[in-house]
């Protein structure tokens, strides 16, 4: 048991190293970035743009709703698309029986108020019409009011609905040019779009070499960068181990030095103290004969002291370390500190020794690189899409060429519309300041008039300001209202016909019923989609971000899923890389002549050895009495006699004692210290020795036979973090090359955003606000008949009044005084 825990502490370092263990040489995958160069040949998607007209155009919407409340008249159209000869007027005026009412109002209305207008030129040269009050009544300054309110609430209804007529028409001749100039150059993108789906499928197969720059950059370093990480997560448990064996190679030299010092040294001490032994005796027998002598003074104090002089230790009696010095003779018999530089130099070789290792492994693995280009390669061989884009590239083509003839001669008519727009809203505001003039100075006029009966010039002018605008108002009220009748039939129908049936999609229906459509416009032919598929689904799924060999008729079944399938570039090499191995070299960090010298010194028996005699021996001093004390005794003792020749024998005893210390004794006390030092050293060594020995043994055979093992673990696990990461670059550029072919290179989303943008372009952009200029302009029109009504009441009112007498009991007149100055008359 004791002899497993060194194993166990070995097993826990290298557990504790794997478990620690981090993707050290391939980190975390870099984000790759790749360039777009096909952003040219995309279709920008047009949304409605929010306006402060929206109120106008939902109530025009909601006013075409009520003309025109039939559904798309499929049968109608079926028959005029197929047959147009076939087709029944009654058929057309039943769909149309809205705008049919609305062109009688219109007609009645131009014939009508040209008639009026011409009854009313002929009353006022017969001097019946629009002349002046005959008779003064209390309720005139009434009626006046009322009429002033009601021409001016008319007048200003008129202004606001002349100039949303205005700005209705400024945004129908902005939005005209560029939704015109976007159908040719949108079905030309389009057509672009198709033809260049070889080159932008090649572009995005050519974007390999982003991943492939990558992968060998990270193959460049490979090696010396699995090499380290194997260093430097097995130098811990490896630099404690050398150290280790070189902590015991020094106890071992360390052990050998002492033991012959303490041998050398208790020999010679045994050997001083055999010719110390007589002269201390010698020395004790003439102290104590002359301490005793009854002349000496005061001597008897130091009797006692010159008795006990004898030796104190007996180094004869401690034990003899020659059987250990005999078990260990000829030790060392290795070189300790060149295993341990060669077995440091062998494992920090390692990083080297892996790249030379792994050589070839990064040329196979850059030969599958160049392989796995070719298999990316068949990417864009394989894709289908070239021969089956041409009928919809070469109808794309076709409609461009017919639409130019048709968007010319519609910028044509837009400007004449514009033209005549503005100009009727300008002969609309020309009246309207008529109107206001007149009954500015009518008014004015009136308010400076004493008598009603007085002529006063400015209430006049007031009136025949009136006058005109009443008179232009009949002279363009059938310009007018033509205008207005022919932009609503226009735009009218293309809000009720084409727009609502294109937001639900009821266009897309009666396209995609069988018979509907002549042969000769067969889209689904034409576009070459799908034999299962429609206009309609067609339309969702490239709405939905479908490519383009998802809809159309292949003659073999496309998966680009299949082809962008990671593992079908990866397979090769995953295979090379988990199934490569390699021996990284054995580091030897004890060799046998060194593991028999470190078991030697274990099994030598210096823990065998009988310390504790030592340490009794050392505790006894050389003497036991100290001769420098009884000979400063002596010295003392000599002072105090009274005897010469007593005094010269305690001096002469003094210095035979000084010199015996100092030339004997001291030395021997020196080997004494000396033999401490090494028994304390091997005393301190030798209850833990053979433990110790036995730990370094264990540790260094169990890491000299698990570093091989562990370096190939931490070489697979290497191995596998730069598999994974280098597999994410694959799985980045394989996503991206989907995600670019669907959304992008060969996206069918263009065609279902051209779509969405014709029908912003026309409903929203065009028709919207040509709808609510005719709308507008309408208003206008049909005010103009209540204001006319109203000048021409009013202009009476701003005339001279002829003076009868009223009775307040009936409503009978008199014959009143004709002024002095009469009124002129238009």
């Amino acid at each position: 048991m004791r002899a497993a825990g060194p194993l166990l502490l070995t097993w826990a370092l290298l557990l504790g190293t794997a478990a620690s263990q981090q993707c050290h040489p391939a980190g975390p995958a870099a984000v790759l970035r790749f360039t777009d160069r096909h952003a040219e040949l995309r279709v920008p998607a047009l949304h409605r743009v929010p306006s402060s007209l929206d109120p106008l155009y939902g109530l025009v919407r909601r006013c075409l709703d009520l003309i025109q409340q039939n559904p798309l008249p499929t049968e109608l159209l079926r028959t005029a698309l197929n047959e147009p000869g076939s087709v029944r007027t009654a058929q057309v005026v039943q769909y149309e029986l809205g705008y049919v009412v609305c062109a009688a109002v219109a007609l009645l209305f131009a014939v009508a108020v040209p008639v009026a207008g011409m009854c009313f030129c002929y009353c006022r040269s017969r001097r019946r019409c629009g002349g002046r009050l005959r008779a003064h009544r209390r309720s005139l300054g009434c009626r006046r009011r009322c009429l002033l309110a009601c021409l001016s609430l008319t007048s200003l209804i008129m202004l606001v609905s002349a100039s949303c007529a205005l700005v209705s028409s400024q945004r129908v001749k902005g939005q005209m040019e560029p939704g015109l100039g976007a159908v040719p150059s949108t079905l030309r993108t389009l057509q672009q779009h198709l033809d260049n789906v070889p080159q932008g499928v090649q572009m995005v197969v050519d974007k390999f070499e982003v991943p492939r720059k990558q992968i060998l950059s990270d193959l460049g370093g490979l090696s010396r960068s699995v090499g380290l990480s194997i260093h430097a997560q097995l130098s811990a448990v490896t630099y404690a181990a050398l150290a280790d064996l070189q902590d015991r190679a020094a106890e071992l030299q360390a052990s050998l030095q002492h033991l012959q010092t303490v041998h050398s040294t208790a020999r010679a001490l045994a050997a001083a103290q055999a010719e110390l032994e007589p002269a201390l005796r010698e020395r004790r027998r003439g102290a104590v004969a002359l301490l005793d002598d009854p002349r000496c003074t005061s001597c008897a104090s130091a009797l006692g002291r010159a008795q006990r002089l004898q030796l104190g230790a007996d180094f004869a009696k401690v034990p003899s370390v020659e059987k250990v010095l005999k078990a260990l003779a000829g030790l060392p018999r290795s070189d300790f500190a060149e295993m341990i530089r060669q077995g440091n130099g062998t494992f920090n070789s390692i990083p080297e020794l892996a790249v030379e290792r792994m050589a070839q492994l990064i040329q196979d693995l850059r030969a599958d690189l160049a392989r796995t280009a070719e298999k990316v390669q068949s990417i864009a061989d394989s894709f289908p899409l070239p021969d089956y884009t041409r009928p919809a590239s070469e109808a794309l083509a076709e409609a461009e060429r017919r639409s130019r003839p048709y968007l010319r001669e519609a910028r044509r008519f837009e400007r004449y519309r514009w033209i005549a727009g503005t100009v009727l809203c300008s002969i609309i505001l020309l009246i309207l300041a008529c109107n206001v003039t007149g009954m500015a100075l009518g008014a004015y006029g009136l308010s400076k008039r004493e008598d009603p009966s007085d002529y006063e010039c400015r209430g006049e002018a007031g009136a025949k300001f009136l006058l005109v605008g009443v008179a232009l108002a009949f002279l363009f009220s059938w310009l007018l209202i033509l205008l207005v009748f022919a932009t609503f039939l226009v735009g009218g129908n293309i809000q009720t016909l084409v727009c609502r049936n294109w937001v639900n999609q009821e266009i897309y229906k009666f396209i995609d019923t069988p018979g509907n459509l002549p042969p000769s416009m067969n889209l689904s032919r034409q576009l070459n989609l799908r034999r299962d598929s429609n206009l309609s689904s067609a339309y969702r799924e490239c709405k939905g971000g479908a490519g383009l060999w998802e809809v159309l008729q292949l003659d073999s079944s496309y998966d680009l899923d299949e082809h962008l399938r990671t593992p079908k570039y990866t397979a090769d090499l995953q295979k090379r890389l988990g199934g490569f191995t390699v021996s990284l070299g054995d580091v030897r960090l004890l060799r046998s002549e060194g593991r028999q010298d470190l078991e030697t010194f274990a099994r030598s028996g210096l823990d065998e050895l009988d310390y504790g005699r030592f340490q009794e021996e050392l505790q006894n001093p050389v003497v036991q009495t100290s001769l420098p004390g009884l000979a400063r005794s002596l010295e003392g003792l000599q002072k105090m006699q009274r005897n010469g020749t007593v005094a010269g024998r305690l001096a002469a005893e003094a210095r035979a004692l000084w010199h015996m210390q100092n030339s004997t004794v001291r030395a021997q006390e020196a080997l004494v210290a000396k033999l401490g030092e090494s028994v304390q050293f091997l005393s301190r060594l030798a209850p833990h020795l053979k433990e110790r020995v036995r730990r370094t043994l264990a540790t260094t055979a169990s890491l000299e036979a698990r570093l091989p093992l562990q370096a190939q673990q931490i070489l697979r696990q290497e191995l596998g973090c730069f598999t994974r990461k280098e597999l994410r670059y694959f799985t980045q550029y394989l996503n991206w090359v989907g995600q670019t072919l669907r959304e992008d290179v060969a996206s069918c989303q263009p065609l279902a955003t051209a779509l969405d943008n014709g029908r912003v372009i026309l409903c929203d952009r065009i028709a919207e606000p040509w709808n609510a200029f005719w709308f507008s302009l309408g208003c206008c029109t049909f005010l103009l008949i209540p204001s006319i009504i109203f000048a021409v009441r009013l202009t009476k009112h701003f005339r001279p009044i002829r003076n009868r007498l009223i009775s307040t009991g009936s409503e009978e007149t008199c014959p009143f005084h004709i002024p002095r100055v009469t009124a002129l008359k238009l």
